[in-house]
């Protein structure tokens, strides 16, 4: 017995690679992207922008970075006394109310300041510091 043989399978039309079918239109050719050499320099300035604003802080970029008074400066403590705010002042200024009397560098340790003096622990980013105080005598 012989096996029937399958049929042959249907032969569509074979186009070369490339060329339209008869009555087809071409596509129009893509353009060519544009090139705005503002918008890229200005990109690459926000982004640098940002990055120093992440790097320094929001609020040091803005001004809120802690006061780095130095031995003799006087400053005006104001706010609670766990978020302190503080800022440099003239010592003849009548808001100043405490005297720079020492310095104490890469530490929180308020007991560093001899006992009488008010302590102050600031930080921001990897600086951190102690500002011994006392009474502005008026």
């Amino acid at each position: 017995m012989s096996v029937p043989t399958p049929p042959a399978a249907p032969q569509y039309p074979q186009f070369p690679q490339g060329q339209p079918m008869d009555g087809a239109v071409p596509a129009p050719p893509a353009a060519p992207p544009k090139k705005n050499a503002l918008k890229k320099i200005l990109g690459v300035v926000v982004m640098i922008v940002v990055a120093v604003a992440v790097k320094l802080g929001i609020g040091y970029a803005f001004g809120d970075s802690p006061v780095r008074a130095e031995v003799g400066d006087c400053v005006q403590v104001t706010g609670a006394e766990n978020s302190p705010e503080v800022e440099t002042k003239g010592c003849e200024d009548a808001d100043a109310n405490y005297k720079v009397v020492k310095v104490i560098e890469n530490t929180f340790d308020i007991n560093s300041c001899t006992v009488g003096e008010a302590a102050l622990a600031q930080e921001w980013d990897a600086d951190k510091f102690v500002l011994c105080l006392n009474p502005v005598k008026k």
